[in-house]
């Protein structure tokens, strides 16, 4: 089990393999969030307002699955189920090609051969997406359990990507959330209101 950039979002057909601009690997934003994850774990007390610096530090691979089994130690068996599941997305992927009506056999031929080469760059571009949507659940099991109302961070991409994401995963949990960016003294600030009681 490894955490690791891979790139891109890959677009393959019988043409060849091409990169799709805006599709990042989400292992850019693991890091981010795990920021958010540290500076939110830690104990609380009731009717007390917290506020944490959040000091962005590059991980390496292995602190990044250190601290995520921290929180899921049985992560290894999830991840294993969910690849387990992708391998047979992908074996139905260039089933669908070769069965292809509308492709010479020469078209399938490439196509299934550029699937192929790809094969372990899509495994590693889905393990990092696991990873990062198993952050995401964690981060907003804290804001539940601790009743978080208002996560306030400085502005940049990636922090804005990941707090959408957490607006989502809190939405599946029927709590609305609201994401607002200020600018206070030239220093944008992204802030995410939380509406749980």
């Amino acid at each position: 089990m490894k955490v690791e950039y891979a790139g891109p979002k890959p677009i393959i057909d019988e043409k060849g393999i091409f990169f799709k601009d805006g599709k990042e690997d989400k292992f850019v934003y693991l890091t981010f969030a795990i920021d958010i994850l540290n500076s939110i774990n830690h104990p609380y007390e009731e009717k007390k307002v917290y506020s944490n610096q959040i000091n962005h530090k590059n991980l390496s691979s292995n602190e990044i699955l250190d601290i995520l089994l921290k929180f899921h130690p049985n992560l290894e068996n999830t991840m294993n189920t969910e690849i387990s599941s992708y391998l047979i997305h992908l074996d139905n992927e260039e089933k669908e090609v070769a069965n292809r009506t509308t492709l010479l056999d020469i078209e399938k031929y490439v196509y299934i051969s550029n699937l192929k080469l790809m094969k372990n760059y899509k495994i590693q571009r889905a393990k990092n997406k696991i990873f990062y949507f198993h952050c995401i659940q964690t981060i907003v099991e804290l804001i539940i359990q601790h009743k978080i109302k208002k996560l306030e961070i400085p502005f940049n991409e990636k922090f804005w990507h990941i707090l959408q994401t957490i607006e989502g995963e809190l939405a599946r949990h029927r709590i609305s959330s609201k994401l607002k960016l200020t600018n206070e003294n030239d220093n944008l600030k992204l802030h995410l209101f939380i509406n749980i009681f």
